[in-house]
């Protein structure tokens, strides 16, 4: 428990299988926005598909097993949010 303004502040929920709800492809980096509210970003350079795809099909993903991971259908990538969490997939 932390405090803030000499209050305790409730505890975080961090969800021991999250789900990713966003994703974003930068131009360094794939930024991943969980279910509980945390963020994941990786190198763009581990996924040479999709550093190399247009922005059109950089933002035409859909998530995959509700979230388990993320698909690009233009340039048939996929990512899991476990093996980014560095968990067995």
């Amino acid at each position: 428990m932390s405090i803030i303004a000499g209050k305790p502040s409730p505890p975080i929920a961090v969800d021991p299988d999250p789900t990713a709800v966003d994703v974003a492809v930068l131009d360094t980096d794939v930024r991943i926005v969980l279910s509980d509210g945390r963020e994941l970003s990786a190198p763009l350079a581990w996924f040479p598909r999709l550093r190399d795809a247009t922005p059109v099909e950089r933002r035409n993903w859909q998530p995959i097993g509700r979230g388990q991971g993320i698909h690009w259908p233009d340039i048939d990538e996929d990512i899991s949010v476990r093996a980014l969490m560095g968990r067995p997939t």
